[in-house]
């Protein structure tokens, strides 16, 4: 497995659809009370359409992040959302592991103040917001979408 360690968001000219300049990725999860590293270090770039609130972050390969609660997130090449005050919802390409690797749907901080984050993944479960104060790195992983139950069956049946 191989490490990704890129200390800045990088901006890539096709997610600057109005050539107007983009902040990085953790200032914009700041303005929107989220914390900083809900993602990556090692994301490409990602678009954000104000109007609609439609997020969209693009990373190198398939890669997960363990967290200082041990909880770990596993993220797709794309990872859409739509981003609102506190809360990043209708997410696509995250997922967390929950005995197996189950589809995250949204994250919510709610108030300011709040010491939590709720993940949304089949169940909403709080989640320590200080173990994603900062951007991590990120291990590649050589799929997003094979689940441990569908690689165990596969396993059991070639036996």
């Amino acid at each position: 497995m191989s490490t990704f360690n890129i200390v800045d968001t990088f901006i890539c000219s096709e997610c600057i659809p109005t050539g107007k300049p983009q902040k990085g990725l953790p200032d914009l999860l700041r303005e929107y009370n989220l914390p900083l590293g809900l993602f990556p270090q090692n994301i490409i770039c990602y678009e954000f359409d104000e109007t609609k609130g439609k997020l969209i972050v693009y990373l190198p390969s398939a890669c997960e992040v363990s967290f200082k609660d041990s909880s770990v997130l596993r993220y797709a090449t794309r990872v859409k959302g739509v981003l609102t005050r506190g809360k990043l919802s209708a997410i696509e390409g995250m997922k967390t592991k929950v005995l197996v690797w189950v589809k995250v749907t949204s994250v919510t901080v709610e108030g300011y103040k709040s010491d939590k984050i709720w993940v949304t993944a089949g169940v909403k479960k709080s989640r320590p917001k200080d173990a994603y104060d900062t951007p991590r790195d990120a291990i590649r992983v050589s799929e997003f979408w094979v689940s441990d139950i569908n690689h165990r069956c596969r396993s059991i049946s070639m036996e």
